[in-house]
Protein backbone atom coordinates (compact mmCIF):
# COMPACT_ATOMS: atom_id res chain seq x y z
CA UNK A 1 0.00 0.00 0.00
CA UNK A 2 1.17 3.56 -1.32
CA UNK A 3 -0.02 6.68 0.63
CA UNK A 4 1.19 10.31 0.04
CA UNK A 5 0.85 13.48 1.09
CA UNK A 6 -2.27 16.15 1.42
CA UNK A 7 -5.27 14.57 -0.05
CA UNK A 8 -3.92 10.77 0.52
CA UNK A 9 -7.06 10.90 2.85
CA UNK A 10 -9.60 10.73 -0.06
CA UNK A 11 -7.53 7.60 -1.30
CA UNK A 12 -8.22 6.05 2.07
CA UNK A 13 -11.71 6.73 2.20
CA UNK A 14 -12.69 6.23 -1.13
CA UNK A 15 -11.02 2.58 -1.33
CA UNK A 16 -13.50 -0.53 -1.83
CA UNK A 17 -16.91 -0.97 -1.85
CA UNK A 18 -19.81 -1.01 1.12
CA UNK A 19 -21.15 -4.07 1.76
CA UNK A 20 -22.39 -3.03 4.88
CA UNK A 21 -23.16 0.03 7.79
CA UNK A 22 -19.82 1.24 9.18
CA UNK A 23 -17.74 3.66 10.90
CA UNK A 24 -13.58 3.18 10.99
CA UNK A 25 -10.64 5.11 12.54
CA UNK A 26 -7.95 5.60 10.36
CA UNK A 27 -4.51 7.24 10.26
CA UNK A 28 -0.89 8.32 8.89
CA UNK A 29 1.88 9.42 10.58
CA UNK A 30 5.41 10.51 9.23
CA UNK A 31 8.41 11.60 10.94
CA UNK A 32 12.11 12.81 10.47
CA UNK A 33 15.44 14.31 10.72
CA UNK A 34 15.86 16.95 7.64
CA UNK A 35 19.09 18.95 6.57
CA UNK A 36 18.39 22.45 5.40
CA UNK A 37 21.58 24.00 3.55
CA UNK A 38 20.76 27.68 3.70
CA UNK A 39 17.36 28.84 5.96
CA UNK A 40 17.60 32.19 6.28
CA UNK A 41 20.92 32.48 5.87
CA UNK A 42 22.54 29.78 7.73
CA UNK A 43 22.43 25.63 7.54
CA UNK A 44 19.69 23.77 10.04
CA UNK A 45 19.37 20.28 10.78
CA UNK A 46 15.47 20.01 12.24
CA UNK A 47 13.18 17.77 13.24
CA UNK A 48 10.49 17.77 10.53
CA UNK A 49 7.49 16.26 10.68
CA UNK A 50 4.14 15.34 8.38
CA UNK A 51 6.91 15.78 5.09
CA UNK A 52 6.30 12.54 3.16
CA UNK A 53 2.68 12.34 4.32
CA UNK A 54 0.68 14.60 6.48
CA UNK A 55 0.29 13.15 9.69
CA UNK A 56 -3.63 12.66 9.73
CA UNK A 57 -5.88 10.82 12.44
CA UNK A 58 -9.85 10.43 11.04
CA UNK A 59 -13.11 8.90 11.04
CA UNK A 60 -15.19 7.69 7.89
CA UNK A 61 -18.43 6.22 7.95
CA UNK A 62 -20.98 4.65 5.37
CA UNK A 63 -24.63 3.43 5.88
CA UNK A 64 -26.12 1.23 3.56
CA UNK A 65 -29.45 2.94 2.84
CA UNK A 66 -30.65 -0.09 0.55
CA UNK A 67 -31.31 0.37 -3.23
CA UNK A 68 -27.36 1.24 -4.15
CA UNK A 69 -28.10 4.43 -2.10
CA UNK A 70 -24.96 4.92 0.71
CA UNK A 71 -25.06 8.30 3.76
CA UNK A 72 -21.23 9.04 3.67
CA UNK A 73 -19.36 10.72 5.90
CA UNK A 74 -15.56 12.16 6.70
CA UNK A 75 -14.18 13.74 10.11
CA UNK A 76 -10.46 13.87 9.11
CA UNK A 77 -7.49 15.81 11.63
CA UNK A 78 -4.15 16.92 11.05
CA UNK A 79 -1.91 17.04 13.89
CA UNK A 80 1.48 17.24 14.51
CA UNK A 81 3.91 14.71 15.55
CA UNK A 82 6.65 16.90 17.27
CA UNK A 83 4.31 18.46 20.00
CA UNK A 84 0.75 16.73 19.36
CA UNK A 85 -0.86 20.08 18.23
CA UNK A 86 -3.52 20.37 15.92
CA UNK A 87 -2.73 21.62 12.37
CA UNK A 88 -5.04 23.83 10.49
CA UNK A 89 -7.14 25.55 13.05
CA UNK A 90 -9.67 23.33 13.43
CA UNK A 91 -10.47 19.77 14.95
CA UNK A 92 -11.73 18.45 11.78
CA UNK A 93 -9.66 21.34 9.47
CA UNK A 94 -8.47 18.83 7.04
CA UNK A 95 -12.07 17.24 6.05
CA UNK A 96 -15.53 17.59 7.45
CA UNK A 97 -18.34 16.20 5.03
CA UNK A 98 -21.38 14.21 5.17
CA UNK A 99 -23.26 13.32 1.12
CA UNK A 100 -24.94 10.80 -0.31
CA UNK A 101 -23.08 8.10 -2.40
CA UNK A 102 -24.27 5.80 -5.47
CA UNK A 103 -22.62 3.73 -7.48
CA UNK A 104 -24.35 4.44 -10.55
CA UNK A 105 -25.30 8.22 -10.09
CA UNK A 106 -21.96 9.11 -8.11
CA UNK A 107 -21.87 11.35 -4.62
CA UNK A 108 -22.45 14.42 -3.80
CA UNK A 109 -21.02 16.06 -0.24
CA UNK A 110 -21.73 19.29 1.84
CA UNK A 111 -18.81 20.15 4.14
CA UNK A 112 -15.25 21.24 4.24
CA UNK A 113 -13.39 19.15 1.96
CA UNK A 114 -10.68 19.06 -1.34
CA UNK A 115 -11.82 20.85 -4.86
CA UNK A 116 -10.55 19.43 -7.90
CA UNK A 117 -6.97 20.51 -8.60
CA UNK A 118 -6.61 17.84 -5.35
CA UNK A 119 -9.23 15.07 -6.86
CA UNK A 120 -8.45 15.24 -10.73
CA UNK A 121 -4.55 15.70 -10.56
CA UNK A 122 -3.11 14.44 -7.05
CA UNK A 123 -5.82 11.92 -5.98
CA UNK A 124 -5.93 10.30 -9.58
CA UNK A 125 -2.06 9.83 -9.53
CA UNK A 126 -0.61 12.45 -12.03
CA UNK A 127 1.56 14.45 -9.27
CA UNK A 128 5.45 13.01 -9.20
CA UNK A 129 5.74 15.05 -6.02
CA UNK A 130 3.61 13.10 -4.06
CA UNK A 131 5.88 9.94 -4.96
CA UNK A 132 8.84 11.21 -4.04
CA UNK A 133 9.66 13.61 -1.11
CA UNK A 134 5.91 14.95 -0.06
CA UNK A 135 5.52 18.44 0.56
CA UNK A 136 9.12 19.41 -0.02
CA UNK A 137 8.25 18.55 -4.01
CA UNK A 138 5.08 20.36 -4.33
CA UNK A 139 5.10 23.79 -5.58
CA UNK A 140 7.20 27.16 -4.19
CA UNK A 141 9.90 29.48 -5.18
CA UNK A 142 11.26 32.96 -5.27
CA UNK A 143 7.76 34.13 -5.85
CA UNK A 144 6.55 35.71 -2.48
CA UNK A 145 5.38 38.27 -4.31
CA UNK A 146 2.33 35.92 -5.20
CA UNK A 147 0.90 37.35 -1.93
CA UNK A 148 -1.53 34.69 -1.79
CA UNK A 149 -4.20 35.04 0.75
CA UNK A 150 -3.79 33.20 4.01
CA UNK A 151 -0.70 31.55 2.70
CA UNK A 152 2.24 31.12 5.16
CA UNK A 153 4.72 32.31 2.64
CA UNK A 154 2.86 34.22 -0.07
CA UNK A 155 3.75 30.90 -2.60
CA UNK A 156 3.68 28.08 -0.28
CA UNK A 157 1.41 24.82 -2.08
CA UNK A 158 0.60 27.61 -4.78
CA UNK A 159 -1.51 25.45 -6.96
CA UNK A 160 -3.29 23.88 -4.48
CA UNK A 161 -2.33 20.52 -5.50
CA UNK A 162 -0.55 19.12 -2.07
CA UNK A 163 -4.18 19.30 -0.69
CA UNK A 164 -3.04 22.23 1.93
CA UNK A 165 -6.42 24.35 2.10
CA UNK A 166 -9.43 22.84 1.54
CA UNK A 167 -12.50 24.45 0.93
CA UNK A 168 -15.26 25.08 3.37
CA UNK A 169 -18.91 25.70 2.85
CA UNK A 170 -18.57 23.78 -0.63
CA UNK A 171 -21.40 21.40 -2.17
CA UNK A 172 -19.54 19.03 -4.70
CA UNK A 173 -20.66 16.37 -7.09
CA UNK A 174 -18.95 13.30 -8.23
CA UNK A 175 -20.19 11.45 -11.22
CA UNK A 176 -19.08 7.46 -11.52
CA UNK A 177 -16.79 6.29 -13.95
CA UNK A 178 -18.26 5.63 -17.43
CA UNK A 179 -16.33 4.57 -20.27
CA UNK A 180 -13.26 5.75 -18.48
CA UNK A 181 -14.36 9.18 -17.95
CA UNK A 182 -15.17 10.84 -14.80
CA UNK A 183 -15.26 13.96 -13.30
CA UNK A 184 -17.58 16.43 -11.07
CA UNK A 185 -17.75 20.09 -9.93
CA UNK A 186 -17.51 21.64 -6.52
CA UNK A 187 -19.83 25.64 -5.08
CA UNK A 188 -18.42 27.07 -2.13
CA UNK A 189 -21.07 29.39 -0.43
CA UNK A 190 -19.38 32.88 0.14
CA UNK A 191 -21.83 33.79 2.63
CA UNK A 192 -22.04 37.36 2.22
CA UNK A 193 -25.22 39.01 2.46
CA UNK A 194 -26.71 40.90 -0.52
CA UNK A 195 -23.80 38.73 -2.79
CA UNK A 196 -24.15 35.40 -3.43
CA UNK A 197 -20.25 35.98 -5.44
CA UNK A 198 -18.89 37.33 -3.11
CA UNK A 199 -15.91 35.15 -1.23
CA UNK A 200 -16.98 31.97 -3.23
CA UNK A 201 -15.31 29.23 -5.08
CA UNK A 202 -15.96 27.16 -7.86
CA UNK A 203 -14.03 24.23 -9.23
CA UNK A 204 -14.24 21.52 -11.93
CA UNK A 205 -12.07 18.32 -13.09
CA UNK A 206 -12.39 15.73 -16.27
CA UNK A 207 -10.64 12.00 -15.47
CA UNK A 208 -9.76 9.73 -18.25
CA UNK A 209 -8.41 6.20 -16.96
CA UNK A 210 -7.97 3.29 -19.08
CA UNK A 211 -5.48 0.11 -18.20
CA UNK A 212 -2.04 1.48 -17.61
CA UNK A 213 -2.89 4.99 -18.50
CA UNK A 214 -4.61 7.68 -17.05
CA UNK A 215 -4.93 12.12 -17.05
CA UNK A 216 -6.69 14.42 -15.63
CA UNK A 217 -7.13 18.31 -15.99
CA UNK A 218 -8.70 20.53 -12.87
CA UNK A 219 -10.29 24.27 -12.63
CA UNK A 220 -10.49 26.07 -9.36
CA UNK A 221 -11.17 29.70 -8.71
CA UNK A 222 -11.91 31.29 -5.08
CA UNK A 223 -12.78 34.54 -4.25
CA UNK A 224 -11.66 36.53 -1.27
CA UNK A 225 -13.18 39.69 0.41
CA UNK A 226 -11.76 42.66 1.20
CA UNK A 227 -9.46 42.90 4.76
CA UNK A 228 -7.27 45.35 6.13
CA UNK A 229 -7.61 47.65 3.19
CA UNK A 230 -6.92 45.14 0.82
CA UNK A 231 -9.73 44.97 -1.68
CA UNK A 232 -11.09 41.97 -2.93
CA UNK A 233 -9.19 39.37 -5.21
CA UNK A 234 -9.58 35.82 -6.52
CA UNK A 235 -6.87 33.04 -7.07
CA UNK A 236 -7.01 30.69 -10.20
CA UNK A 237 -5.73 27.68 -11.01
CA UNK A 238 -5.69 25.24 -13.63
CA UNK A 239 -3.67 22.28 -14.30
CA UNK A 240 -3.37 18.63 -16.40
CA UNK A 241 -1.54 15.64 -15.87
CA UNK A 242 -1.00 12.53 -17.20
CA UNK A 243 0.36 8.74 -15.59
CA UNK A 244 1.17 5.88 -17.01
CA UNK A 245 2.69 2.47 -15.73
CA UNK A 246 4.60 0.13 -17.56
CA UNK A 247 6.05 -2.95 -15.56
CA UNK A 248 7.44 -1.94 -12.61
CA UNK A 249 8.22 1.95 -14.06
CA UNK A 250 5.20 4.33 -13.20
CA UNK A 251 6.34 8.16 -15.29
CA UNK A 252 4.30 10.93 -14.82
CA UNK A 253 3.97 14.65 -15.94
CA UNK A 254 1.66 17.59 -14.79
CA UNK A 255 1.63 21.10 -15.97
CA UNK A 256 -0.17 23.78 -13.08
CA UNK A 257 -0.48 27.70 -13.27
CA UNK A 258 -2.13 30.07 -10.52
CA UNK A 259 -2.68 34.07 -11.15
CA UNK A 260 -3.65 36.42 -8.67
CA UNK A 261 -6.17 39.32 -9.52
CA UNK A 262 -5.49 41.23 -6.81
CA UNK A 263 -1.87 41.88 -8.43
CA UNK A 264 -1.90 40.38 -11.72
CA UNK A 265 0.82 37.84 -10.30
CA UNK A 266 1.10 34.77 -11.84
CA UNK A 267 3.40 31.28 -12.30
CA UNK A 268 3.17 28.38 -14.36
CA UNK A 269 5.28 25.03 -13.66
CA UNK A 270 5.99 21.87 -15.61
CA UNK A 271 7.10 18.66 -13.96
CA UNK A 272 8.32 15.39 -14.96
CA UNK A 273 9.49 12.26 -13.48
CA UNK A 274 9.14 8.53 -12.69
CA UNK A 275 9.18 6.10 -9.86
CA UNK A 276 10.86 2.27 -10.55
CA UNK A 277 10.02 -0.57 -8.04
CA UNK A 278 13.78 -1.79 -8.09
CA UNK A 279 12.62 -4.52 -5.93
CA UNK A 280 9.18 -5.60 -4.33
CA UNK A 281 10.37 -3.82 -1.07
CA UNK A 282 12.34 -1.33 -2.70
CA UNK A 283 11.38 1.90 -4.63
CA UNK A 284 13.60 4.64 -6.64
CA UNK A 285 12.17 7.88 -7.99
CA UNK A 286 13.52 11.26 -9.56
CA UNK A 287 11.89 14.10 -11.27
CA UNK A 288 12.78 17.62 -12.34
CA UNK A 289 10.21 20.50 -12.05
CA UNK A 290 10.24 24.29 -13.65
CA UNK A 291 8.58 27.19 -12.32
CA UNK A 292 8.20 30.65 -13.76
CA UNK A 293 6.91 33.45 -12.58
CA UNK A 294 5.32 36.84 -15.32
CA UNK A 295 6.58 40.19 -14.01
CA UNK A 296 5.08 40.86 -11.26
CA UNK A 297 7.09 38.19 -9.49
CA UNK A 298 10.08 40.05 -11.23
CA UNK A 299 9.84 37.74 -13.94
CA UNK A 300 11.41 34.84 -11.46
CA UNK A 301 12.17 30.99 -12.06
CA UNK A 302 13.18 27.74 -10.64
CA UNK A 303 14.65 24.65 -11.38
CA UNK A 304 14.14 22.19 -8.63
CA UNK A 305 15.50 18.19 -9.00
CA UNK A 306 13.74 15.63 -6.72
CA UNK A 307 15.48 12.42 -5.69
CA UNK A 308 14.18 9.42 -3.11
CA UNK A 309 14.84 5.56 -2.03
CA UNK A 310 11.93 4.11 -0.14
CA UNK A 311 12.38 0.73 1.56
CA UNK A 312 9.23 -1.25 3.03
CA UNK A 313 9.70 -2.49 6.34
CA UNK A 314 5.84 -4.14 6.16
CA UNK A 315 3.01 -3.29 3.49
CA UNK A 316 2.41 -0.30 5.84
CA UNK A 317 5.26 1.16 7.11
CA UNK A 318 8.71 2.38 5.04
CA UNK A 319 11.51 4.55 5.78
CA UNK A 320 13.36 6.56 2.98
CA UNK A 321 16.26 9.12 1.85
CA UNK A 322 14.92 12.08 -0.20
CA UNK A 323 16.75 15.14 -1.46
CA UNK A 324 15.41 18.55 -3.12
CA UNK A 325 17.60 21.01 -4.68
CA UNK A 326 16.16 24.08 -5.91
CA UNK A 327 18.07 26.55 -8.04
CA UNK A 328 16.67 30.28 -8.38
CA UNK A 329 17.44 32.86 -11.02
CA UNK A 330 20.48 35.10 -9.63
CA UNK A 331 19.09 37.80 -7.28
CA UNK A 332 16.26 35.79 -6.26
CA UNK A 333 15.59 33.47 -3.15
CA UNK A 334 15.15 30.16 -3.58
CA UNK A 335 11.86 28.81 -1.19
CA UNK A 336 11.98 24.50 -0.97
CA UNK A 337 8.06 24.35 -0.24
CA UNK A 338 7.49 22.99 3.19
CA UNK A 339 10.44 25.00 4.30
CA UNK A 340 7.72 27.13 6.18
CA UNK A 341 9.64 29.45 9.10
CA UNK A 342 9.02 33.15 9.24
CA UNK A 343 12.89 33.59 7.69
CA UNK A 344 12.46 29.98 5.55
CA UNK A 345 13.65 30.97 2.18
CA UNK A 346 17.72 31.06 1.09
CA UNK A 347 19.52 33.52 1.43
CA UNK A 348 20.57 33.19 -1.84
CA UNK A 349 19.55 31.56 -5.06
CA UNK A 350 19.78 27.97 -3.98
CA UNK A 351 18.74 25.87 -1.64
CA UNK A 352 19.09 21.95 -0.67
CA UNK A 353 16.69 19.73 1.58
CA UNK A 354 18.09 16.42 2.60
CA UNK A 355 15.84 14.20 5.01
CA UNK A 356 15.64 10.54 6.43
CA UNK A 357 12.40 9.88 7.70
CA UNK A 358 9.88 6.98 8.74
CA UNK A 359 6.30 6.70 7.73
CA UNK A 360 3.36 4.27 8.94
CA UNK A 361 -0.39 4.04 8.44
CA UNK A 362 -3.03 2.39 10.33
Amino acid sequence: MKLRFGAVAIWVMTQGAWAQSSVTMFGLVDAGVTYVSNEGGSKNVKFDDGIYAPNLFGFRGAEDLGGGYRAIFALVNQFSMANGSIVGGGLFARNAYVGLESSQYGSITLGNQYEFMVDSLFSRGSTISNDLSGLYGFRNGPFQRLALPDNPTGAFDWDRTAGSKPIANSVKYTSPTVGGFSGGVLYSFGGVAGSVGADNAVSAGLNYEVGAFGAGAAYTNEKYGPAAGVPSTSVRNWGAGMHYSLGNVTAKALVTTVHNSFNGAGVWMAEAGAEWKVRPAILFGAKYMYMKGNEAVSNNHAHQFTASVEYFLSKRTAVYVSADYQRANSGANAQINGILDANGASSSANQLAARIGMHTVF
